[in-house]
């Protein structure tokens, strides 16, 4: 009867409420109902009429109306602290049924009180602490992509750089060393060259494939990591990954594989034995040119270490960003096959044509690395890159004459992006540096969209018109 008669209390207020907004004044009553059901708090905010000839103007009064035993009380708040609590405090709604994931745009979490905040320090409660920490939303991405790598575990961050970067520091120790491959992305590179021999790090280079020398390296350093992409940037180099990671494990070192040009839609990096497997996620993983973001994944241990230094250098991605990442994941292998399929097409067009010298792409015999694309990979990614027959001042003519793509670094989105390398990536070496570090004066690299095959092709094939 009790209960019969509270609730008969509430519908008196809201009653009284619509009352007097017919007659001029009116109340708006958003009521916070507490666990305890005996106990409610409505903030009640009243906008009294001041001038009743002119255009109103209202003055705000707030009150906290809270009904404890049948009993109402009222005590006054200001508007400052209604605007800043008013519906969020308690109550606030604890989405589950959306269709897509919430984008949870916080810096921070609360917590009850100490016991539930010791509870989580302890791991006894799941929640989350502080944005650099942990996002729901992009924990969601970290979830997907472990999912897509066969992984153990997985950790985002604000771009591919980032999670390279990220990567190095934290599993290389102090004194330490690490192989990488000569054909790679050149910011990796300045990165290892620049800045691991701050902390007395070595570094051995080697080519793509060359087995040998990669054990002489494990042999003569104690190396730690073995990092290479697969395929390289930009002559997309594939390396024996399974062979790799036996090699590497025998000594002791671990296998980090950029994936990037691949996905794993193309390239299942762990099942072939490496240790972790990194991302752009800004290229493929997203898909769409709009978002940076770089993810790691792979066992447990390595990501966690990982996981505790980005946690210190705050690289993390944005809340919207990895929302942004998480959609463009659902389209994944629908664009990843259709570029795969284009790229083939043009890589074979392009063979055949009387103005190109050569043709970089696994998915071709002619590629030095093709056996081992065939072995490991089930399409051989979006990425084309070839010689246009002449110099710079040649590829300069047909990169300006093409309509269609874009002229643009990065790969991996819907639209077709077209660059040379050696004026996009590596203009400032000058030609003798460029060519030491075999970044080829008429070379092109092209990232394939998911617009018509015929359309490109024939946008190509009208630029290369104007090469002599």
């Amino acid at each position: 009867q009790s209960e019969y008669l509270q609730k008969l209390k509430y519908r008196i207020i809201i009653l009284y409420s619509t009352f007097k907004m017919k007659l001029g004044t009116f109340n708006v009553a958003k009521r916070e109902v507490s666990a305890n059901s005996s106990s409610c708090t409505r903030m009640v905010v009243k906008p009294v009429l001041t001038n009743k000839k002119a255009l109103p103007s209202r003055k705000i009064v707030v009150s906290a109306v809270s009904v404890e035993n049948g009993v109402p009380k009222v005590k006054s708040v200001d508007l400052s602290t209604s605007s800043v609590h008013a519906g969020e405090r308690i109550g606030r709604p604890k989405v589950s049924d959306a269709l897509t994931t919430p984008i949870v745009q916080t810096s921070t979490y609360f917590f009850k009180n100490t016991e539930e905040l010791i509870a989580y320090q302890e791991e006894r409660f799941d929640s989350y602490e502080y944005g650099r920490y942990g996002n729901p939303t992009s924990r969601t991405c970290e979830e997907k992509i472990k999912a897509l790598e066969g992984a153990e575990d997985c950790v985002i961050s604000a771009s591919g750089m980032n999670a390279v970067t990220s990567m190095l520091l934290a599993l290389i120790p102090a004194n330490g060393h690490v192989v990488t491959t000569s054909d790679c992305y050149w910011r990796t590179r300045q990165f290892m060259l620049n800045f691991l021999p701050k902390m007395n790090i070595g570094m051995t280079v080697i080519k793509p494939n060359d087995f040998e020398g990669l054990e002489k390296a494990l042999k003569k350093h104690k190396v730690t990591l073995f990092f290479t992409e697969s395929p390289t940037n930009p002559y997309l180099r594939c390396v024996d990954i399974k062979r790799a990671s036996e090699l590497c494990h025998a000594h002791g070192a671990a296998v980090c594989i950029d994936s990037t040009f691949a996905t794993p839609i193309n390239q299942q990096a762990i099942a072939l034995g490496a240790d972790l497997v990194l991302h752009s996620g800004t290229k493929y993983l997203a898909g769409h040119n709009d978002v940076l973001a770089g993810a790691l994944a792979g066992k447990k241990e390595l990501v966690n270490t990982v996981r505790n230094f980005h946690h210190i250098m705050g690289g993390v991605v944005d809340p919207h960003a990895a929302y942004l990442l998480l959609r463009g994941m659902k389209t994944l292998q629908l664009r990843v096959e259709r570029q795969n399929a284009t790229a083939l097409d043009l890589a074979r067009r392009l063979e055949k044509h009387p103005k190109i010298a050569r043709v970089w792409y696994p998915g071709v015999e002619s590629h030095p690395d093709h056996a081992v694309a065939i072995k490991q990979m089930t399409g051989f990614g979006g990425v084309v890159s070839f010689e246009v027959k002449g110099g710079l001042q040649d590829c300069i003519k047909f990169i300006d004459n093409v309509k269609l793509p874009y002229i643009a670094p990065s790969l991996g989105g819907v639209e077709s992006l077209i660059e040379m390398p050696a004026v996009q990536s590596y203009w400032t070496f000058g030609p003798e540096r460029r060519a030491e570090i075999g970044i080829k004066e008429n070379l092109i690299r092209f990232s394939a969209g998911i617009e018509s095959v015929e359309d490109i092709w024939n946008d190509i094939v009208q630029a290369l018109e104007f090469v002599p």
